[in-house]
């Protein structure tokens, strides 16, 4: 196999992870309501369990990078996607509770805690050079792929048959696609022709333990990620339960969810095109406008009206981490990227962890409808952010901007 077949089979086998893996994750916000319903749980509660997954991921993701750096990407990528498996056939086949869905829930995170640090850092690698925006941008996308067939095949199949049902088939997925995952990343090693960074074990050259060349802008930026992770785990969380009070049903619910990830899957091409136009910069400003602005649209239209906003609260959602993810790269060092790419996702996950808890505890107090008004007024705190990582970077970001 040459070296570009190689990288576009490496590319699209950890693109398949980031599609199962996103996909689970996604149809998360479409088996809370139905959980809440059954259990009576209140909206705290199906904060707690949101963030009982985020958690697990939050707390795992820079061990995970560390862990990669001795072990390889491919072997803890497919043990989390085991752990995830495992997880959902508990999940599906045990009595439940709030405790055990939150049990279970954590352990799903902590299987899927592998798949972003991991498969980053492994594209990143294999597409050093200038190619590797454009890598991770396709990486990115196809985590979208998964939001958008998973809710709504779910949906589908929330129609046909018990949850518990449909959770054990994630559970089957998961077990079936872990060892395929191993054995074809093994196979593409082993036929590597040529590698950018040192073997695993052999000690390297890098700036400090994390090797990030900007320590300023690496903060500014993981801001950002923090907000715009915060804002996008809260929003999915509690926008089908305002849709819900605006009269949706569960098929409803699984529409407009596809919706809104059809939405971020286009997002990643059209704000990768504007980026192109307008810098990154600019971009990350206009995605995160339209974001908070598209909230409070959302809050006062009606249920179809609404339903047809969504797509482009979708588009703006992902815009930002879309066009951002290629700076991790640029401001690490290459043998430091799967630690680093692990310190953002868990910097974004710690705020996911917090956002649905505490915006959950709002919900209960002051109602969805005011709580999701204050999500899109944080959201617009990131706009003053990117213009101070604009001052922080004006080599790098200098002309692309402006």
């Amino acid at each position: 196999m040459n070296e570009p077949s190689r990288r576009r089979a490496t590319l699209l086998v950890a693109s398949a992870a980031h599609v199962l893996h996103d996909g689970f994750s996604a149809s998360l916000y479409l088996l809370l309501p139905v959980w809440q319903a059954e259990f009576a749980l209140t909206l705290t509660q199906v904060g707690m369990l949101r963030a009982a997954y985020t958690a697990a991921m939050a707390s795992l993701q820079i061990p995970a990078g560390v862990l990669a750096e001795r072990w390889g990407e491919s072997l803890l990528l497919a043990a989390g996607t085991v752990i995830v498996g495992i997880a959902y056939l508990v999940l599906g086949a045990a009595a439940s509770g709030f405790l055990l869905l939150a049990v279970c829930l954590f352990l799903v995170g902590c299987g899927s805690s592998t798949q972003h640090p991991l498969a980053s850092s492994l594209v990143a690698r294999t597409y050093e050079g200038p190619s590797i925006r454009a890598a991770i941008g396709i990486y990115n996308f196809s985590g979208d792929i998964g939001k958008l067939i998973f809710p709504a095949v779910t949906a589908f199949l929330l129609t046909l048959m018990h949850w518990r049902w449909v959770t054990v088939g994630y559970a089957g997925t998961a077990l079936l696609v872990a060892p395929v995952v191993l054995l074809l990343l093994a196979a593409l090693r082993r036929r590597q022709t040529h590698t950018h960074v040192p073997a695993h074990g052999q000690s390297v050259l890098v700036r400090g333990a994390w090797g990030i060349r900007d320590r300023r802008a690496f903060q500014i930026l993981a801001s950002i990620f923090v907000i715009d992770d915060a804002t996008r785990t809260a929003f999915l969380t509690f926008a089908p339960f305002l849709l819900t009070i605006k009269g949706a049903s569960v098929d409803t619910l699984g529409i407009a969810l596809t919706l809104v990830f059809a939405g971020g899957a286009a997002g990643k091409f059209l704000c990768g095109v504007l980026a192109e136009r307008l810098g990154i910069i600019r971009t990350v400003v206009v995605t995160e406008l339209v974001t908070g602005l598209s909230i409070l649209l959302l809050l006062a239209l009606p249920l179809t009206p609404g339903l047809v906003l969504l797509p482009i609260i979708g588009i703006a959602l992902n815009g930002t981490s879309s066009v951002l993810y290629g700076s991790v790269a640029e401001l690490v060092t290459p043998e430091r990227r799967a630690r680093a790419f692990g310190l953002i996702y868990t910097l974004g996950s710690a705020a996911a962890v917090a956002a649905p808890v505490l915006y959950g505890i709002m919900s209960d107090r002051v109602g969805v409808s005011l709580t999701l008004a204050v999500i899109g007024l944080v959201v617009l705190l990131t706009v003053p952010l990117a213009r101070l990582l604009r001052c922080a970077t004006p080599a790098e970001t200098g002309s692309s901007s402006t």
